[in-house]
């Protein structure tokens, strides 16, 4: 009789611990993570469909504004450097390569605005197909990019609190002690300025201490000499 209650009371044991586990936050931390860490690999797949985006549309743009080169290349430069930056699932827990990826991609944005303001000056650019199917695509992406990065920081923060809230911090600094915070992404410094929007067009006033031209006497030539003074 004694063996049949002790395993019973151990099967009990087994079927409940579970329930325990669950009911204080055990498997929270676990669970929270799991899902920041997926959101994080869906903002780098949005921005990795930009990038692929990025040699077709330079391309087009190279055949109808060729003289725009400086953007181009600037352009084709911040993509390799956004490329260069290495990152994995550990990326999200290092301060400094977050903030590396960050940037550079941030960096790519920038360019990518001048690039595509590039059109106003170019009609035929403007009505290409390719070009304007390529604009759509990239005007997607950057949606799914913003929807991706908010998606992520709502998971981080969940997942951030409940490593420092109670019952959960006493499971991370026991059983999950290597649970680390994760980072945030951060609205870069342009988005955070206002834009500059001037229509003055007024020209600027001359040097301190030039005199204003004299005006003209009518029929006179620019640069001939003034006429002589009435006695």
């Amino acid at each position: 009789m004694t063996r049949l209650s002790t395993r019973l009371a151990r099967a009990a044991l087994l079927l409940i611990a579970p329930l325990i586990l669950a009911g204080c936050g055990y498997n929270a931390i676990p669970t929270q993570q799991i899902a920041a860490q997926s959101a994080w690999a869906e903002v780098q797949n949005q921005y990795q469909r930009r990038s692929d985006l990025i040699p077709n549309l330079v391309n087009t743009v190279k055949g109808y504004a060729a003289q725009e080169k400086s953007t181009l290349v600037e352009v084709t430069e911040a993509r390799a450097s956004a490329t260069q930056v290495k990152v994995d699932a550990s990326t999200i827990t290092n301060p400094a390569q977050f903030q590396a990826y960050q940037q550079a991609q941030d960096k790519l944005s920038g360019v990518l605005g001048r690039l595509m303001m590039i059109q106003e000056k170019y009609p035929d650019l403007k009505s290409n197909e390719n070009f304007m199917a390529l604009q759509s695509q990239l005007e997607g992406t950057e949606n799914r990019i913003a929807i991706a990065r908010r998606d992520y920081n709502q998971a981080v923060q969940t997942y951030n609190t409940t490593l420092v809230t109670f019952p959960q911090v006493l499971w991370a600094k026991s059983l999950h002690a290597d649970a680390k915070p994760m980072q945030l992404f951060t609205a870069s410094a342009s988005a955070q300025s206002a834009p500059t929007v001037s229509f003055d067009t007024t020209p600027p006033p001359a040097p301190s201490g030039t005199a204003a031209p004299a005006a003209l006497p009518p029929g006179a030539a620019p640069g001939s000499p003034p006429p002589p003074a009435s006695k």
